[in-house]
């Protein structure tokens, strides 16, 4: 179990933000790994494409291989207080293109070195000692959230607003401690301190410190610290409302998948070609076949030809996100 010490500073000034950072590397891992994403599937051919640029590959890099734990802090920045998704991503991005060489090397060279069980690439090494990495880091990462994330994000920042609404009521009804204590069944709240369940002991005293809660989407259900960069605590948590269980009843849906891509499964039933979406939905075929594409690669629809059309189907996964007790 790991403990954060808080005051009362610190509880005063606790706030919520989504960190874009860490959501864009969550996804850019997952294409790393060949992974699956619990809901939302293959991370996709665009987001493995993306990680053939030099820069993009630096970031991949420094993220954890399976059974590693460690990623660097410097690599998503405490997020700032910015009103547009957008800003806060491009703060975020600066503060990454601000590291000091001090924090590089504490981090990249001697945590790494602590935490992985191989040694630390050669590029990852060469960027470090040419001192091009921040800048390296900052263009990757923004590389990869314009190809890969940035057209469909709309509807998983209003999940992640959607959240940040949910615990702001919350706080008015029970206080701060009590939503401290409700953001995942593995985060609990002592009076004196948070404490997140982990596979490793430790403490930090983050007394008088700003602390961020940042909920996740694309790295649900994952649970994290970030205390690593002076000045900086971040939490992130699981968003509420993402995944198969209870939050996914009939019409919520479309906050996490975008009113075109839910209005398209919920016409999945029975399967139907692309030129008959378009007459049901009043979309174009080509918005209707950009969008089938989408969902096909998050594992929510499947596709089978029929003659001379291809025919589309949710999947039972789609089901269990549209009737939220995986019941067709």
């Amino acid at each position: 179990m790991f403990k954060l010490r808080v005051d009362a500073e610190t509880v005063a000034r606790t706030r919520f933000s989504p960190s874009l950072a860490a959501e864009s590397l969550a996804w850019l891992k997952l294409a790393a790994d060949a992974g699956r994403h619990p809901v939302f599937g293959d991370p996709g051919p665009v987001a493995r494409a993306a990680l053939t640029h030099p820069d993009v590959a630096l970031l991949r890099d420094l993220l954890p291989r399976p059974g590693e734990v460690y990623t660097p802090d410097l690599l998503t920045p405490q997020p700032g207080t910015a009103g547009r998704h957008r800003d806060l991503l491009d703060e975020q991005i600066a503060r990454i293109e601000a590291a000091t060489q001090d924090d590089l090397e504490t981090q990249v060279l001697a945590y790494t070195r602590v935490h992985w069980a191989r040694p630390l690439p050669v590029a990852v090494r060469r960027s470090l000692e040419s001192g091009t990495m921040p800048r390296r880091l900052a263009n990757g990462l923004a590389r990869f959230w314009r190809e890969v994330l940035a057209e469909d994000w709309s509807g998983l920042q209003t999940v992640l607003d959607r959240d940040i609404t949910h615990r702001g009521q919350a706080i008015a009804r029970h206080g701060v401690g009590g939503v401290l204590g409700s953001l995942h069944p593995t985060i609990g709240w002592a009076g004196d301190a948070i404490t997140v369940v982990k596979p490793f002991d430790g403490e930090a005293d983050i007394s008088g410190r700003e602390l961020v809660l940042a909920p996740g989407v694309l790295s649900w259900p994952g649970v994290s610290i970030q205390i690593d960069v002076p000045g900086q605590v971040v939490l992130c948590y699981p968003a509420h409302g993402v995944g198969t269980g209870a939050g996914h009843r009939p019409g919520r849906i479309a906050p996490v998948v975008g009113a075109a891509r839910a209005a398209l499964l919920t016409d999945l039933e029975p399967a139907r070609s692309t030129a008959e979406l378009a007459t049901r939905t009043g979309y174009s075929p080509g918005t209707v076949s950009y969008h089938l594409s989408a969902l096909h690669r998050a594992g929510l629809v499947s596709k089978v030809r029929d003659g001379r059309y291809v025919l589309y189907r949710r999947t039972a996964q789609a089901v269990a996100l549209l009737d939220g007790d995986g019941a067709g």
